[in-house]
């Protein structure tokens, strides 16, 4: 019996007759920050459509906290301790920052210490100050903040994050880095979708480098750290 959290194993997906993934592998431990890189359009938002239920693969297989969840629905993956920050926030505009933490808190893993309104507001002051503000009324790294203050109060037990610094000012992308050092530090597991490598370096245990649906690359940081011309081949940086 494995005691990988996130097993995905040999994953094929496509859009109408464009195939995307191509027997996809990847490995989450227990505890563990996981990336996954590539260059855009290399299949690493078609993977986190598979893994969290937004869409059917073709092929393969996932497994996630000992179930194979594999083609089951998004909110029933959500339910079994699965949450995603998406790309692009996706904050409802007409709730208040605390409707938010409150319409989706839930512990339904038991987590010894759960998240709540109260801990998120420690971990981003700035939404405490904004606690009945709109959606709509917050600028974009309040709203980032605020999307992953969201998926926190799951308790969740694997946080994915999809370019949670993308487009970010400098400033606010410090703060979401400095949140994402604080969750490593307290044991939440979490896979990454980020472009900031040297960030992830610092942040992150383990690395899976996407190129043309297929995990061409993997290794710890350490390993990506030495190894530049791994960047330059497949991350174009």
């Amino acid at each position: 019996m494995s005691d990988a959290l996130l097993e995905i194993d040999g994953l094929r997906a496509g859009y109408g007759g464009s195939q995307v993934l191509f027997g996809l592998d990847l490995r989450v431990a227990p505890g563990e920050v996981a990336t996954l890189l590539g260059r855009n359009g290399m299949g690493k938002s078609t993977t986190l459509r598979c893994l969290t239920g937004w869409m059917a693969p073709s092929g393969g297989r996932i497994r996630f906290a000992g179930e194979d969840v594999t083609g089951w629905r998004a909110d029933r993956i959500a339910r079994l301790g699965l949450a995603i920050v998406p790309e692009g926030r996706q904050v409802f505009p007409n709730l208040s920052v605390l409707e938010h933490l409150r319409a989706f808190a839930a512990n339904r893993c038991g987590a010894a210490e759960p998240w709540t309104a109260d801990r998120v507001f420690a971990l981003f002051p700035r939404l405490k100050e904004r606690a009945g503000h709109l959606g709509q009324q917050l600028s974009g790294g309040e709203q980032q903040m605020l999307a992953i203050g969201r998926a926190l109060v799951t308790n969740p037990r694997l946080l994915v994050l999809d370019e949670a610094t993308e487009g970010l000012a400098p400033l606010i992308r410090e703060d979401i880095w400095r949140c994402l050092d604080t969750l490593r530090q307290s044991g939440q597991t979490l896979l990454v979708v980020d472009k900031y490598v040297k960030r992830l370096i610092r942040l992150a245990d383990q690395h899976s480098i996407v190129e043309r649906g297929q995990v061409v690359w993997r290794g710890d940081s350490a390993a990506l750290a030495a190894d530049h011309g791994v960047w330059h081949r497949h991350l174009g940086l």
